[in-house]
């Protein structure tokens, strides 16, 4: 059979392929656009951005939210479960006993430990009786407001990979984090201020840095904005330094043009919405972050219910109002890391247990208690998730020969949320007896962000964002259900 010269039929091609192409190739453009739309109707879709609107503008999720606002209060190094929340009788009688038990942390595979016992005495708190570490006087008795998981677990026991995993649900970097994928979802309530800021601790940033606030694939304007309560409140924001008011209203009108001309072309450039968004919102941020940071016209009560008059607490506590003024002005997801740098300056308690989490835990009980009562009487609770945990916990057995010190622990550890809808006074799942695995209703990483995007208003299996030809989420291509029993 012969077939005729490409060169003589029209563009290449036979008549017959032509019409195929027609139909099947530019012509079914319109169809995917349909069928997009009909998936966001019926909630089978992601809440995508608009292709030439404010990418931050406020949108409407897969059904009705029971949260509008997340604070998540991240204890950088690993806070031990068995000294803090997860209350294990069995543990003090066989502190100091070299006992048969299966371990995995940062050096690798043990099958015997030196048990350490619980370094503090617990005591029931409380209408729901919850058993609390004397490490924690004041979020003692808050716990009928808040609800403990005591079975998660992760991947991964080394810091950088088990923190990425926290906050993006992956154990390799370039993921967006859970800030990003909920300010992507929602926008922000208010377009002077970041819709996901972050505030570090005084001693310096994490392990990994910035990859911890990142926006991943997605564009820039998704990412974390490290907010400093001392000083200029965000580096570097002039977009142009030395620049007047003039030259950079003349850039953004620019850049509107440039986006208005590519919408005669193309269906979609985020890219180019988000530029202008991030531009725009520079622009305005310089007048209003420092009104945000600004605490003077907080009361002398709320400054003492927070701890801001005691040097202990005084860092973490000025973030913590920061996080409810922020929440009170629309800031969609607030992240504050308590410890920074290496060693004892977080909760990586490798050496003396006591000494590591006397210090943190006393710079941060009182804040976090004052927060939650704060949030509570001003009627915001209801609608703001508070998180509290870390990377992971820490053995019930010493690192090294001599020492309290425990390893890491990504097998079964600890974490509480409270507000936004979520149950209150309940505790779900259970480690093992001497606190090492989760044996009860174990949830990974993923179910903890399931549960968060859930109280946003997304079926965390149906938000996702399209790249590198895959439609990406949060929680993977293996999804993940909420924890329901949190879930009102």
């Amino acid at each position: 059979m012969t077939f005729p010269d490409p060169r003589n039929t029209f563009c290449g091609r036979t008549r017959r392929e032509f019409l195929w192409q027609l139909g099947a190739g530019f012509g079914s453009l319109p169809l995917l656009d349909l069928l997009a739309a009909d998936a966001r109707r019926d909630g089978r879709g992601s809440s995508l951005v608009l292709p030439h609107g404010d990418p931050m503008a406020p949108k409407q999720p897969h059904f009705a939210p029971r949260a509008k606002a997340v604070i998540f209060l991240f204890m950088y190094g690993g806070p031990s479960q068995v000294d803090t929340f997860d209350y294990k009788p069995k543990l003090y009688p066989l502190d100091g006993k070299t006992i048969d038990i299966d371990t995995k942390g940062r050096g690798g595979s043990k099958r015997q430990g030196r048990v350490v016992g619980p370094k503090w005495n617990f005591k029931p708190y409380g209408q729901c009786g919850k058993h609390v570490s004397d490490l924690f006087p004041h979020l003692a008795h808050c716990v009928d407001d808040l609800a403990f998981v005591h079975s998660m677990y992760a991947e991964s026991p080394l810091h950088g990979s088990a923190m990425l995993m926290m906050n993006s649900g992956r154990i390799l970097t370039g993921a967006p984090c859970l800030g990003s994928w909920a300010t992507y979802g929602l926008g922000t309530q208010n377009q002077n201020l970041p819709g996901f800021v972050v505030m570090l601790d005084k001693t310096g940033g994490p392990i990994s840095g910035a990859k911890n606030w990142s926006s991943g694939f997605m564009p820039a304007v998704y990412q974390g904005t490290v907010l400093r309560p001392h000083g200029e409140p965000i580096l570097d924001l002039d977009v142009q330094e030395g620049m007047s008011t003039a030259e950079q209203r003349r850039i953004l009108d620019a850049l509107r043009e440039q986006n208005e001309s590519h919408a005669a072309v193309r269906h979609d450039d985020t890219e180019l919405a988000a530029r202008i968004h991030s531009y725009e919102l520079a622009y305005r941020m310089q007048s209003n972050a420092p009104e945000a940071i600004d605490l003077a016209s907080e009361s002398a009560a709320t400054r003492t219910m927070y701890g801001l008059d005691d040097p202990r607490t005084q860092d973490f506590a000025q973030k913590c109002i920061l996080a409810r003024r922020l929440v009170e002005r629309g800031v969609r997801f607030i992240q504050i890391y308590s410890g920074g740098n290496h060693n004892d300056h977080n909760w990586d308690a490798h050496g003396d247990l006591v000494l590591n989490h006397t210090l943190h835990a006393g710079a941060t009980d009182k804040p976090i208690a004052g927060l939650l009562a704060d949030l509570k009487q001003r009627g915001l609770l209801d609608s703001t998730i508070v998180v509290w945990g870390g990377e992971f916990g820490r053995q019930p057995t010493a690192e090294y020969e001599h020492g309290t010190g425990r390893d890491h622990d990504s097998a079964g550890f600890t974490m509480w949320l409270a507000g936004g809808g979520i149950r209150a006074g309940v505790s779900v799942g259970a480690t093992d007896e001497l606190g090492y695995r989760a044996v009860e209703r174990p949830f990974h990483v993923r179910n903890l962000h399931a549960t968060i995007l859930r109280q946003l208003g997304f079926d965390a299996n149906a938000l996702s964002y399209s790249h590198a030809g895959l439609q990406q989420k949060l929680v993977g291509v293996a999804g993940a259900d909420p924890i329901h029993e949190l879930c009102s």
